[in-house]
């Protein structure tokens, strides 16, 4: 078992560290605003009052904060996670971010003596609760090798899939199909609706079909209900969506569908959905098939 200082507990981070903390780890959690720790403290684990006293004894270091600024912001400077973890730490970071400042954090962090793993993960919140999330890792095998013990706790499939940044990069096609696929989803939600078909046997039956998928399994009740609390925010979709994209064009790959589909997410953040789950993609083709509701 590790001692883990677990930097972030939002929506993903808190479930995971809970999991985590039930396992048997000793965790030690920080979190920018106050108050996100109960869940942590009464799973077992502990509430550091800074960066530094959550990372200094750890064997390990998790971090898990909304895009590239904030992993820099707990990750550099005097108070972050590179000055004040021990040299041999393992810093495992499951932001969702930029494959370039994946990469740059591992050279900085390798200046320490502190090993490296970008692994973002997928699954949403009901994924981080049940701890069945899909980890894709970037980093050196021996690295993933010692954070096995670590992966299987909060998730169901864990692959290494390269070198430092290789995590992020599968991570932006993660969100890429994600996206193509909620919004296929709100657009048959709509014509079905509009066709007068009963739309929970429709979807029932889709879903155990070709057009069956891990996004129709976990949302069709939530669309059903017009439900949109977040377990994952349309604006950090809409984040993923500017890395895929400009990543793609960095490596000279075409996303016809995905820029599409990455505009209709951006006028849904302009809209004001921004803090609602990205299965709110449905309000849109809503709106423009004249059938909006409140």
């Amino acid at each position: 078992m590790s001692t883990i200082g677990f930097i972030g507990l939002g929506i993903m981070g808190s479930p995971m560290a809970v999991n985590l903390a039930k396992a048997g780890h000793t965790v030690v959690g920080w979190n920018r605003s106050a108050g996100r720790a109960d869940a942590l403290v009464a799973a077992g684990g502990k509430e550091a009052a800074s960066i530094a006293e959550a990372v200094r004894d750890a064997d390990v270091v998790i971090t898990m904060v909304p895009a590239s600024p904030q992993v820099e912001a707990v990750a550099y400077g005097p108070d972050g996670i590179l000055e004040n973890a021990r040299p041999g730490t393992l810093l495992i970071d499951h932001s969702s971010i930029t494959p370039q400042t994946s990469v740059a954090l591992a050279k900085a962090a390798g200046d320490k003596g502190i090993r490296v793993l970008d692994a973002p993960v997928s699954g949403g919140e009901a994924g981080a609760v049940e701890g069945v999330l899909s980890i894709m890792v970037g980093g050196d095998q021996a690295d993933f090798d010692a954070a096995r013990p670590v992966f299987e706790v909060v998730g169901r499939t864990v692959v290494r899939c390269g070198p430092h940044g290789s995590g992020q990069t599968v991570k932006a096609a993660n969100q890429l199909i994600v996206a193509v696929n909620l919004q296929a989803v709100a657009e048959a939600v709509v014509f079905l609706e509009k066709s007068g078909v009963d739309l929970a046997a429709a979807l029932a039956v889709l879903n155990g079909g070709l057009a069956g998928s891990t996004v129709l399994t976990r949302k069709k009740d939530t669309l059903l209900a017009r439900d949109f609390t977040p377990g994952f925010k349309l604006e950090l979709h809409h984040k993923d969506m500017g890395i895929v994209t400009d990543a793609a064009r960095t490596v000279g790959a075409t996303l016809p569908v995905g820029a599409v589909a990455a505009q209709l997410i951006g006028s849904a953040v302009a809209r004001g959905d921004g803090g609602l789950d990205h299965s709110a993609l449905l309000r849109g083709v809503e709106r423009l098939s004249g059938c909006e509701q409140d």
